[in-house]
Formats: structure tokens, C-alpha cells, sequence
């Protein structure tokens, strides 16, 4: 999930704990959050909580950047040696900045009383464990289903999709629901090539027996059948011109075909379903499909990173980032920031379930956390994400052969791998 942001204000922090009290022993941090619009009010007012609720620990609550330049904005402060205490970063940032020696090492923070780090989805311990030390607190977590336009399936004949399909009914289903004459297309995909094309195809890779990378971490782990089979459910879509293919960045289109009532079904995260909701699509939700029938999904959780600048502001810093995951904070923020509950507690809470109520579907993305997985926290993700991306597009534009396709793709995968 990302967020625009409005501004980019002056660097904060740095220095050291001398610089970080005011009179009185107040300890003073800073946070860029990366938000705007609904996200960045329920931010700045959560932080005014914390911050009346904790007299001696003082929040300065920052944009710092738009959230997709909060990576390298943070990279130039920590090159500059003036660095906030806590960023919001997307998951896959997370295990290049824990390189930095000013990333502080939470492993032993988290396992303390108040925190109950289990009570966390896996996914988003998972995506904030590096190396098997935790280098950040989970911010927000999502995960993928399809949502799927309830009239196009009615006037199909269609019956709707529920747990338990696989991706053999997903291709039926999606050339059952195209109608060219009418600019109808069954589904959609991105088509950029960038992580928005590539990681939707993981489910695919987890179910067809493979993964990301090897256990050593070497290589591709999805090369031979696993890769062939995903990249072959893909290349059927585009064959069958079943598929909207989105080549403009960030899935705009593909979202307002879908929202124009010319989509039968998008796979997509939680994120989408406000402005779902706006168009008056009368919509469902179903799990993702599977090659075996079981659930399976992913889930692409950000984090709060943590940076070191002397002890007392690196303690007042985790006791802030502790208190915003609580139930009660997490389930006011994931609500305003179009996310999921980060814990399984924030699932019961009643602000939470009330909100699930009156969201239809909602709770089919809460219960997909429970299978799902997130991207593995290797340094070379990016640069695989890339080569594998640019397959898939190819396979989506039909200008190579899903096995050539999937045999680049673990071969771009590799070569990321290998420049360590």
C-alpha cells in the first residue's frame, strides 16, 4: 500500500541524545510517515494522542517524502548523517536499509513484555525479519483475492466464485465473461513490468511447489515446472484475449475499466475497495485461485524502520512504534489507511468489526492473511522483480512464449541473485 504525500518537509534528526531532550527530560523524535489526505489526519492525530498519553516522549510527525521517495530520501539523510528516528518503508526497501549500521536491531525489543510480536499475521513478521534479526515493525499489511463484478456474472450465467476454485476455472470463467463487441474483458493484469506486474504471479509459483528464491538464497527457487505453469495460466489469459492488459503505471486503467462495469473480475488488495464502493459496482469478493484447491494468497506488508540516533531517542522511538500496533491504534489507522489488521487481536476489536460489517468483503482479505505469505527480505528482490516483471508483460502482450518467458525470467532472477 502506498500513499501520496503533500510535501517534503526538512530533514529531522541525527545527532545525539543531548540534542534530543528539551527541559524537563522530554525526548524528543522524529517520524516521517509518508501520507496524505485521510492517512496523514489519522496519523498526525494518532501521534497527538501518543503524545498526550506520554508527556516525557515527545512525536514530531513529518510527510518527509512522497511514501514511494521515502527510500532514497532516507538513504541521502542517512548519507548526510541527519536522520529521523522512525520511516515508514515498503517491504522491499526493508532489507537494504537494514545494511545500514544506524538500523537498530529490534530481535530482542520485540520479545518483550507488551508487544506480543506472535499476536502479529505472519506475513508481516516475516517481511521485517532480515537474516533472521528484526530490523522493523510491521505498518501495514494487504493481501491479494479477486473482486469480481456480481452483475457481469449474472447476465453470463455465471455462478459467483467462492473458496476453492482453481486457476483452470479462472481462465473458463474469464473467456465465458469477455464480450469484445461490448469492450467487455474477463480480467485484467499489469502491464508495466514493474512490482505490480510480478508479484501477483507468486501465488501461482507457491502453489505450483516452487518459491522466490532457494533455501541457500542463491538462486531462483521457481525455476523448471513451477515457473512453467505460471507463467502457462498467464499466456492462456492472453491467449483466450481474455485479459486486460494495464501499460500505464500504477493500474489506473485497469481499475477504472473494472469500476466501468467493462471487467468481470480484478485480482487486487483492500486498497482498491474505497473507490470500488464509489463507482456503485455491485461487487463480490472471492479468495485468489489455486492450482490445488487450497488457499493460498500474498501479502505485501510495509514496516516502520527504526534508526539509531543514541539510546534514549532509540527507546522513546520503540515505545511510540509499540503503541501505534496496539489493537486500538492499529485498528483506527488501518481503517483510515485502506489496510488490514496488522494483528489477529485488531481483527476482534469492535471499532474493527463494525467497520467490517458495513465493507463487503473486507473480511475475505482479513481471512486470506492466514495463508498468506510475503516476498522473501533479500537485498536483490528489486532487481528480480524487474527481470521477472518484463516477462510477464511480454507473455501479457503475447510477444514471446510462456516457456521462453519463464525460462528468462528465472535466468533474470539468477543473474540479480548473483550480483549479491
Amino acid at each position: 500500500m502506498s500513499a501520496a504525500a503533500i510535501a517534503v518537509t526538512g530533514c529531522g534528526g541525527g545527532g545525539d541524545d543531548a540534542d534530543a531532550s528539551a527541559d524537563g527530560g522530554v525526548v524528543k523524535i522524529t517520524l516521517w510517515h509518508g501520507q496524505n489526505q485521510t492517512a496523514k489526519t489519522t496519523m498526525d492525530a494518532l501521534v497527538a494522542d501518543f503524545n498526550a498519553s506520554h508527556p516525557k516522549i515527545q512525536v514530531d510527525s513529518q510527510v518527509g517524502a512522497l511514501a514511494d521517495n521515502l527510500y532514497s530520501k532516507t538513504t541521502a539523510a542517512l548519507a548526510g548523517g541527519k536522520y529521523p528516528d522512525v520511516v515508514y518503508q515498503f517491504g522491499p526497501n526493508v532489507p537494504s536499509l537494514a545494511r545500514s549500521p544506524k538500523s537498530v536491531d529490534l530481535t530482542d525489543a520485540v520479545k518483550g513484555a507488551g508487544w506480543d510480536w506472535d499476536d502479529f499475521y505472519p506475513p508481516a513478521r516475516e517481511a521485517v525479519t532480515v537474516g533472521g534479526e528484526v530490523h522493523g515493525v510491521p505498518a501495514v499489511i494487504d493481501s491479494l483475492a479477486v473482486v469480481y463484478n456480481k452483475k457481469l456474472f449474472e447476465q453470463a450465467g455465471i455462478p459467483e466464485p467462492k473458496a476453492g476454485w482453481t486457476w483452470d476455472d479462472y481462465r473458463t470463467i474469464a473467456k465465458r465473461l469477455t464480450d469484445k463487441g461490448d469492450g467487455v474483458f474477463g480480467t485484467g493484469w499489469p502491464g508495466v513490468g514493474d512490482e505490480d506486474t510480478t508479484w501477483r504471479i507468486w501465488p501461482m509459483v507457491w502453489q505450483a511447489g516452487g518459491d522466490v528464491v532457494s533455501p541457500d538464497g542463491k538462486q531462483a527457487g521457481f525455476g523448471g515446472a513451477p515457473a512453467q505453469r505460471a507463467f502457462a495460466t498467464i499466456g492462456g489469459l492472453a491467449q483466450d484475449g481474455s485479459v486486460y492488459v494495464d501499460k500505464t503505471a500504477g493500474s489506473e486503467q485497469m481499475y477504472r475499466v473494472f469500476m466501468n462495469g467493462r471487467m468481470g473480475m480484478v485480482p487486487t488488495g483492500p486498497w482498491q475497495l474505497p473507490e470500488i464502493r464509489e463507482s456503485k459496482v455491485d461487487y463480490g469478493v472471492a479468495p485468489l485461485p489455486s492450482y490445488d484447491g487450497k488457499p493460498s494468497t500474498i501479502s505485501g506488508p510495509d514496516a516502520w524502520m527504526l534508526f539509531d540516533n543514541g539510546d534514549a531517542r532509540t527507546k522513546a522511538a520503540q515505545e511510540f512504534v509499540r503503541w501505534l500496533t496496539q489493537p486500538q491504534q492499529d485498528a483506527r489507522w488501518d481503517i483510515d489507511a485502506g489496510s488490514l489488521p496488522l494483528r489477529r487481536s485488531t481483527a476482534t476489536e469492535p471499532r474493527w468489526t463494525e467497520h467490517a460489517k458495513s465493507v463487503e468483503g473486507v473480511s475475505v482479505f482479513v481471512e486470506a492473511l492466514n495463508t498468506a505469505r510475503a516476498r522473501p527480505p533479500v537485498t536483490q528482490y528489486p532487481k528480480m522483480s524487474t527481470a521477472i516483471g518484463r516477462q510477464i508483460a511480454a507473455t501479457l502482450l503475447r510477444s514471446t512464449t510462456p516457456d521462453k518467458a519463464a525460462a528468462d525470467a528465472v535466468s533474470g532472477a539468477n543473474d540479480a541473485l548473483g550480483e549479491g
